[in-house]
């Protein structure tokens, strides 16, 4: 290629901007293109997230009405999370809550938690013929209380339609500390319609709720835009073959889909979100070392996981996007 080109920059690689105006003014985004269809924002200021993503010019995620939004607009009581949930391609939930707002061993705990409004710092990159490598670290840590640090690895192939995501989170603390993450990922329109076709294999397939548990049969079927739609949650017990999970999506309306692929050691729960509402579109496919019902409840069940003095935990999700629906179902 080098003879071709005078800069890799004509095919691949990857540049820093920075949005202006509104509430993400001053945002920092690092823009990467593997030179075969893909390109992928990431969130500098949001913890190293993934914002949007295009496959050979379709859009791939749910992009939030809030748009982009800068930490220092984030609400952290409640529910307040939402005010600031661009949602993107995936936004990382915790590291010391995921899920419901609520309160555990007298420590208020908002939605999700709070590591996704943590400004990521720029580490540095790796380049040669065959992938461009990104490092990030993203700090949680205060006096008098929890101390942690998620170094966040990123490998994007310059050979295939690909990326993965790596993070090793370490507690420097001289104490215990809980630790759970959760990868929101978000689909959305072209990606996803009512003619989506879900794959999730899996042993056990559960609902968080009565009103989810109503439309069990269904909850693998897209539908279209609804008004009131009420949100859909379930749990399932992913299908491994030596420890690795797989799902995806295709639809065949664009010709395109993706496949995640995770190491269920690692990421046990599996979580499907499903808000099929007007304007509100969106499917959430979400590996996570925990289920998102609040630290409280985790804690009561016993299935808390913590990090103790200097253990680190490492987990890592692999995207990669076809074009070819055989490609696809011989995945799965």
């Amino acid at each position: 290629m080098k003879d071709y080109v005078g800069n890799s920059l004509q095919i691949r690689g990857v540049e820093k901007y920075i949005l202006q105006d509104g509430k993400g003014d001053g945002m920092h985004f690092l823009n990467i293109r593997n030179g075969l269809g893909l390109e992928v924002w990431i969130s500098l200021d949001r913890a190293g997230d993934v914002s949007r993503v295009s496959f050979k010019g379709d859009n791939m995620g749910y992009f939030a009405p809030c748009g982009y939004v800068a930490p220092e607009y984030y609400d952290g009581v409640g529910a307040g999370f939402l005010k600031s949930f661009t949602s993107g391609f995936f936004t990382t939930c915790g590291l010391t809550a995921v899920g419901s707002p609520c309160t555990d061993e007298g420590e208020e705990l908002p939605l999700h938690g709070t590591i996704s409004h943590i400004p990521a710092e720029f580490i540095g990159k790796e380049e040669n013929e065959k992938e461009l490598v990104i490092k990030l670290r993203v700090t949680d840590a205060r006096i008098f209380g929890r101390k942690l640090v998620m170094d966040r690895t990123y490998r994007f192939s310059y050979v295939n339609n690909s990326f993965e995501v790596c993070d090793t989170v370490t507690n420097f603390a001289d104490t215990e500390t809980p630790y759970m993450i959760l990868y929101h990922c978000n689909m959305g329109y072209p990606l996803l319609s009512q003619n989506s076709i879900v794959k999730i294999p899996n042993n056990n397939i559960s609902a968080r709720d009565k009103h989810a548990e109503k439309f069990l049969d269904t909850a693998l079927d897209m539908e279209k835009p609804q008004a009131n739609y009420q949100e859909r949650c379930y749990y399932y017990d992913v299908l491994e073959d030596n420890g690795l999970a797989k799902v995806g999506i295709f639809n065949n309306d664009i010709g395109k889909g993706l496949i995640m692929d995770y190491d269920k050691t690692n990421l046990p729960c599996f979580t499907e979100w499903k808000m099929m509402g007007k304007i509100d579109y969106v499917l959430g496919l979400e590996p996570g070392n925990c289920t998102p019902d609040g630290r409280d409840v985790l804690r009561k069940n016993g299935t808390l996981k913590f990090l103790q003095p200097d253990e680190s935990g490492t987990t890592a999700v692999k995207f990669t996007f076809v074009s070819d629906k055989i490609d696809f179902e011989g995945v799965f």
